[in-house]
């Protein structure tokens, strides 16, 4: 028999608000990650101590905000109305506490619950709060959520507003860094959604005049959408649709009174049956849902009185009341939409003929691939059963809860011998590995056709779940791990055209990355140091001199499983694909995948050269 524990007062303990926080970060700012994925953790603290700011500019006060991310430290002032002096203290360091409870205040602010800047201030080794209004300051210092100075009411000749800054506590984000990338996206979203805002990020200056027409003209290339973008605005909501010449899924940006939920929820469910209806009902035709919304870009934000969020990140909504005596979520959007598009379609005679035009093209391709996409969905299912092309995590298996989601990762290995030590490897609960057999297609300039036909392409689609969008994306991280040579280099560049070519919102949304696994092993009797660059390695042989064991490891499969585990453990490295913005998707593929050209072969002669200096000092 086990032995049993004892349970007595002894073992019950009251944790005070820092000490919970620290303890559980996840309850509060999802997961943790090192700053290579848009939702890691040091973005959510960016995000709470942002969000305040915009709600002062939503209640009319203050129309810049400046941020500066210098290394690690992060400072965001804005010129809103200043939190009130006696009160600085409280409201980052008492849970509950905030002017958000109060409805007249905050009508429709982003955050309710008086958590976010707590967070922030729990999870920093330093975290400073300065406040400014009618002429006078007051600031507070922490250290990981503790008090450790406080200056009072300050005569002073500064504007009014808040400035927080901060640095993320190294012991829970390990090894992290801000991407520029992510933070421009995350500001860009807050101008769109705000026109008249300035954001100013490092000397550079975010700023909208049209909303999510914006956010849509950027996020698009002119040559690549059917029609002019479609732009419709009331009280408490907009909307801003187009359809893509080539991209094949749906792509949605969704708010709510501010912040981009990611993972959708009421309203967007409400936007994409309300679009549906309503084209039905102008065209008078029983059109199939997924031939009208085959290939559409679109954005709705909407603003809730007290929205009910599935998170305290904020990523699904859950509410279905709009508040304030307003309809449900559902009737809202559905009866804004189908007024202001009915009226815009019969108003603009030529985008409504490229609409139908655009539906009856995805009603003829459905139909012609509705016998292959039957054959190659019995053979996705029967491959998964039989042949364990994927071996599923647990969140997946049901044994855990589905809200794990965003810890999930797909690995797309190479042969046996990676997938084996991957899997061999992984955390069974979140971490899944897809096994290639081979190389992949170049499918560049390829039709839809070609992934239900070509066996690797059907089985990865059927794997993620993303045939018909990414509301469903099955695994929140999906990373290509290929050996770093020649052949290695190749099957990440087809991967990434794959997803390119049918999926590009895989890589908008960041869930694309390439794993990043050692070269070196430099080791004596002592120490054993892993180094991912030739710079890593020398500093490796000069730390553990004299002469010390060097192997570099040519393939995934040449890494036991024993070592692998701290390579997709918590000192993963990953790096994010991303787009780049100066080149439209069909201008990247054709330049990378295309027929060869003068200047591609400028691009891998002056690469190469990086590569053959590394043999050369090998050598």
């Amino acid at each position: 028999m086990s032995q049993q524990t004892n349970y007595t007062e002894d073992n019950i303990r009251s944790l005070d608000w820092k000490e919970h926080i620290r303890m559980r970060p996840g309850m509060y700012i999802g997961k943790l990650g090192d700053g290579s994925s848009p939702d890691d953790g040091i973005y959510i603290l960016l995000k709470e101590v942002l969000d305040n700011s915009i709600d002062e500019y939503v209640m009319g006060a203050g129309k810049t905000i400046e941020i500066s991310i210098q290394g690690n430290k992060v400072i965001v002032r804005d010129y809103g109305r200043g939190i009130p002096l006696g009160k600085v203290v409280d409201v980052v360091s008492k849970m509950n506490t905030g002017g958000k409870y109060d409805s007249k205040a905050f009508k429709k602010s982003v955050g309710l619950n008086g958590v976010g800047t707590k967070a922030v201030n729990a999870l920093s080794t330093y975290f400073r709060v300065e406040s400014t209004r009618d002429g006078k300051s007051a600031s507070a210092d922490f250290k990981l959520g503790e008090l450790t100075e406080q200056d009072f009411l300050e005569e002073t000749s500064r504007r009014k507003g808040t400035k927080v800054s901060f640095i993320p506590d190294e012991s829970i984000f390990k090894n992290y860094k801000y991407r520029h990338e992510y933070v421009s996206k995350m500001l860009k979203n807050y101008v769109y959604l705000n026109p008249g805002l300035t954001i100013i990020f490092n000397g550079d200056k975010y700023y909208s005049e049209n909303g999510l027409k914006d956010l849509l003209q950027e996020s698009t290339n002119e040559s690549d959408i059917r029609y002019p973008i479609i732009h419709l605005k009331g009280e408490d909501i907009e909307v801003a649709i187009t359809h893509s010449k080539t991209q094949y899924s749906e792509e949605y940006h969704s708010f709510v009174n501010g912040q981009n939920t990611t993972q959708g929820g009421t309203h967007l469910n409400a936007f994409r049956e309300a679009l549906v209806k309503t084209i039905r009902e102008f065209y008078g035709k029983n059109y199939d849902a997924s031939d009208i919304r085959k290939s559409v870009i679109s954005a709705v934000s909407v603003k809730v009185m007290e929205p009910v969020f599935e998170s305290q990140t904020k990523t699904k909504l859950g509410s279905t009341e709009m508040g304030g005596g307003l309809p449900t979520v559902r009737t809202f959007i559905n009866d804004f939409v189908k007024r202001n598009l009915d009226n815009f379609l019969h108003k603009n005679q030529e985008t409504a003929e490229a609409i139908q035009r655009k539906i009856l093209q995805a009603e003829r391709e459905r139909k012609e691939l509705s016998g292959i996409r039957k054959i190659a969905r019995e053979r996705a299912k029967k491959a998964n059963l039989h042949n364990k092309k994927l071996r599923d995590c647990r969140v997946h298996l049901g044994d855990l809860k589905k809200d794990r989601r965003l810890e999930t990762t797909l690995f797309i290995t190479e042969g046996d011998s990676a997938s084996g030590s991957i899997t061999k490897s992984r955390d069974v609960n979140t971490q899944a590995v897809f096994s290639l057999k081979g190389k992949p297609l170049n499918s560049y300039g390829l039709t839809k056709k070609i992934v239900y036909e070509n066996e690797e392409f059907n089985l990865l689609q059927a794997a993620l779940n993303i045939e018909e969008s990414l509301e469903d994306l099955r695994y929140n991280n999906i990373v290509i791990a290929t050996d770093a040579d020649v052949d290695g280099m190749h099957i990440r560049l087809l991967l990434i055209t794959f997803f390119l070519q049918f999926f590009p919102e895989v890589i908008k949304d960041g869930h694309l990355y390439i794993l990043q696994t050692p070269l070196f092993r430099v080791r004596n009797k002592k120490e054993t140091i892993y180094c991912y660059t030739e710079q890593e390695r020398k500093d490796a042989i000069e730390k553990l001199k004299p002469k010390p064991e060097i192997t570099r490891f040519k393939g995934l499969g040449e890494i036991s499983p024993d070592e692998f585990k701290h390579f997709i453990g918590d000192d993963i490295r990953l790096d994010p694909v991303m787009l780049d913005d100066n080149m439209s998707i069909e201008e990247l593929l054709s330049f990378y995948m295309g027929k060869n050209t003068p200047s591609r072969q400028e691009f891998i002669i002056n690469n190469l050269k990086v590569e053959m200096d590394l043999v050369e000092d090998e050598n």
